[in-house]
């Protein structure tokens, strides 16, 4: 077997792995330098290549493409000191087989050692199928398992232009993975576009004109014509959030685009080409919406062939601090405040919590209780008293007594015909009050009512409720 390379400038790292190694029966080579390890990687072909983020020549991902290049078979374990998203995603991208933090679980090293190692025996073997080469970014927090095998994830996914679909709850940032995704996915100094529409926030006419435009006349009030998102995404990317709301016939459709990667306007008969890269999210389990026939099978299979799961806050409570230390310097800047320190106690209770808003609901119960504070300390009264303000709006108000001036009878209803108000003026005056109480929140307001967003942008606009 060829020997492992051991690339640490860090001579207690180097002697441990060595002698670790060498316990199992591997023979090993060290460098403590970028020059050094490039020049031994190009010698002896090493089985794998175990290299520092951090030289004193220069960085591990600046010497990565050189070592593929001298060393193509060879997979490369990157270790770090460092837990940042942005090292993991740019070493993955660059091609390092696995990402190790310091310091080193050497379980979790002769795994990913036992993984490199079976990967390189597979990319040798002569039956393997060869294949060709084919500031949001610093909002993802995360230290925790779940978190640095989304970054790895996002590494090896961010250069492609393959399809994405982002699976996730609500509130855990999925259209910022889509964020990510498009901007390691440029070359340096490319400016791209990104596109973005909500599927659910719209009715359906209204989308379809939004993805792919309309000619000018194509129905009543198309005055002129109107490039639709895929258009104006041009070689960039379109992210379709809420993909599992599509109704039906717009899934036909858009499965149509990304098979023949064309479409035409509505109205139009010009097939105008796809060059964006499509990128889709839901909170929703779209494999049981195709078993019930909400979603077409065939446009699940489109948009899977990379799946990324978010994971909830719940599932990596151990990212919790890191996130309120990152959360809380936003918000002091938003808000003009200056909380510097939160007491172990504090940071406790909010572990504890259950978090079904996940992040999102995490930064609203830290901005309440920054509100709340005074001085430079987050204290844990403040974050349980602004814990204990529901994110979902209170049960409304019940119904005031009739006044004098309208009687009623015993069975609730007015006195007078004169005086008994139309449906449509009772459904007015229910939409507005929840409205209002809402805080003109339209996900809330859908929520108490129990009506889809666009059934309630209608009504808005037809009792002129609108903002």
């Amino acid at each position: 077997m060829d020997p492992i390379l051991i690339v640490d400038d860090d001579r207690s790292i180097r002697e441990l792995l060595t002698m670790h190694l060498e316990e199992r029966g591997y023979g090993v080579l060290a460098a403590s330098s970028a020059a050094e390890g490039a020049r031994l990687a190009a010698k002896a072909q090493p089985s794998a290549i175990v290299l520092d983020m951090r030289l004193p020549d220069g960085s591990g991902i600046d010497l990565l493409p050189a070592l593929r290049e001298q060393a193509s078979e060879s997979p490369v374990l990157m270790i770090t000191a460092h837990h940042d998203m942005a090292t993991t995603i740019l070493a993955m991208k660059a091609g390092a087989f696995d990402y190790l933090h310091k310091p080193l679980d050497i379980e979790a090293f002769d795994q990913a050692l036992a993984r490199a190692l079976e990967l390189r025996r597979l990319s040798r073997s002569p039956d393997a199928l060869p294949v060709g080469a084919s500031d949001s970014l610093a909002n993802l927090v995360g230290a925790s398992r779940p978190m640095q095998r989304l970054f790895k994830e996002l590494g090896k996914v961010a250069g492609s232009r393959a399809a994405v679909l982002i699976q996730g709850e609500s509130g855990t940032g999925k259209e910022m993975i889509a964020r990510i995704l498009h901007s390691y996915g440029q070359a340096p100094g490319e400016t791209r576009p990104f596109i973005a529409i909500n599927c659910s926030a719209l009715v359906e006419t209204l989308l379809e004109t939004e993805l792919f435009g309309h000619e000018k006349g194509a129905f009543t009030g198309a005055v002129q014509s109107k490039a639709g998102r895929f258009e104006l995404a041009q070689d960039g990317t379109v992210f379709l959030d809420e993909i599992g709301e599509l109704s039906l016939s717009l899934q036909s459709k858009l499965l149509r685009v990304l098979q023949e990667r064309e479409f035409e306007r509505v109205g139009g008969t010009r097939s105008i080409a796809v060059r964006a890269r499509v990128l889709a999210a839901t909170h929703r389990d779209l494999a049981s919406d195709v078993r019930a026939g909400l979603f077409r099978a065939d446009l699940y299979q489109r948009l899977k062939v990379v799946t990324l799961r978010v994971p909830p806050l719940r599932e990596r409570r151990e990212d919790i601090p890191l996130l309120v230390e990152h959360l809380l310097s936003r918000i002091n800047q938003r808000l003009h405040k200056r909380l510097r320190r939160v007491p172990r106690q504090s940071l406790m209770l909010l572990q504890e919590r259950h978090w079904p808003g996940n992040v999102r609901e995490l930064e609203n119960v830290l901005t309440r209780a920054a509100v709340l504070s005074d001085g430079d300390v987050l204290l844990e009264e403040h974050l349980r008293e602004a814990a204990e303000q529901p994110d979902e709006l209170p049960a409304l108000e019940p119904p005031r007594a009739p006044s004098p001036r309208s009687p009623a009878t015993a069975s609730g209803l007015p006195a007078s015909l004169e005086e008994a108000l139309s449906l449509d003026e009772l459904e007015r005056q229910h939409i507005e009050r929840v409205y209002l109480l809402a805080g003109r929140h339209k996900g809330r307001t859908c929520r108490i009512l129990g009506i889809s967003r666009p059934t309630l942008e209608r009504k808005l606009q037809k009792y002129r409720l609108a903002d």
